[in-house]
């Protein structure tokens, strides 16, 4: 099937890639983008991989945008990126929107998988899906641009297991997470979680330092799974921020949405992630607002009073919340797809 392509316009800007490769733009303004391939020659794979590279540049931090593909340059892989979701072929030509994009898996995980068979079996709180093995090495990698480093988050293995106990024995860790104690303690709880289906533990790097420890879960098996109707691709979560210098707003906007991206990522099933910070916790609650979350109710577990908090998919991905944009003004997304394929409004 052939795409047809909008002639290039008169380019007089570019974007280089730290390989060197130019992408030539045109911003009309507004965050309307031609985007034109580059003029040296080039093959297809990688034109296709310096393309996504272009594209995550282009749509990774600010305000609303939508790239438009001009010139015959992209005809050999425009098939791919249509096939794969990544552009989306409309009256006015093929245009790449970041709510589509950052659905794609493979410009930010490690090891991009299909969606694991469908088998149910019995759990605590009734049917669950059987979940697939845990990932190892590298899970996700992305460039936060306000920063200038690259947010990783690696499995955790043994190896991790010192600086695991270290992070956990800090007074302002042990306060919220509650889990001080022996080396052999937090062995014995890492053994735990690494031979437990539903839990997977995950270290956060932010060029290569590990700084942070998250607990991912499945909500249908685990103690949340009880006070609420958990989804069969729910997902939960809990967080430690092991090293001082890494606390603060813009660090927490670069692993927070970097963390949920992944996990929608991972298992394109999954249509909420849930949490349930102590209701005491103002200051998460806060983050955990202004990232997306809507809270739903308190509830009591016997160890604490909690919020239940969820952050869905859709609003995840057509509010762009990985690029910290500013608040709302009650105006229609100009470029969601309901507006450019359904009505060729560019």
């Amino acid at each position: 099937m052939a795409y047809a392509v909008a002639p290039a316009p008169d380019f007089r800007h570019g974007i280089t890639l730290p390989c060197g490769t130019v992408f030539a733009v045109r911003d009309h303004g507004d965050g309307r983008i031609d985007l034109h391939p580059p003029e040296e020659p080039i093959s297809p794979a990688e034109l296709y991989h310096t393309s996504l590279q272009a594209f995550e540049l282009l749509t990774a931090q600010g305000p609303e945008v939508a790239l438009r593909l001009t010139g015959v340059g992209w005809t050999e892989i425009l098939p791919r990126l249509v096939t794969e979701g990544i552009a989306l072929a409309s009256s006015g030509g093929p245009f790449v929107l970041p709510e589509a994009f950052w659905q794609v898996p493979g410009p930010w995980l490690g090891q991009a998988q299909a969606p694991y068979p469908l088998l149910w079996q019995t759990g605590p709180h009734g049917r669950h899906p059987r979940r697939p093995p845990k990932p190892e090495g590298r899970l996700y990698r992305r460039h936060i641009p306000w920063l200038g480093q690259n947010f990783e988050l690696h499995a955790l293995t043994m190896d991790h297991l010192p600086l695991f106990h270290r992070w956990q024995n800090d007074p302002r860790v042990a306060a919220f997470f509650e889990e001080a104690g022996s080396l052999e303690a937090h062995r014995a709880y890492l053994e735990r979680l690494l031979a437990d289906p539903h839990m997977m533990p995950v270290i956060g790097m932010m060029e290569g330092v590990p700084f942070a420890y998250f607990e991912l879960y499945w909500c249908r098996e685990n103690r949340l799974g009880a006070v609420y109707e958990a989804g069969p691709w729910d997902r939960g979560w809990h967080v430690l921020v092991g090293e001082a210098a890494y606390r603060g707003a813009a660090y927490i906007t670069a692993w927070l949405p970097s963390l949920m991206h992944y996990m929608f990522l991972a298992e394109p099933r999954c249509a909420r992630i849930m949490g349930e910070p102590k209701a005491s916790h103002t200051q998460q609650l806060r983050n955990l607002g202004r990232a997306g979350f809507a809270h739903l109710r308190d509830f009591d577990f016997p160890h604490k009073r909690a919020s239940l908090v969820q952050l869905d998919r859709q609003h995840f991905f057509e509010a762009r919340l990985w690029a910290r944009p500013e608040p709302a003004q009650g105006a229609p997304l100009a470029f969601s797809s309901a507006r450019i394929l359904d009505q060729g409004d560019w």
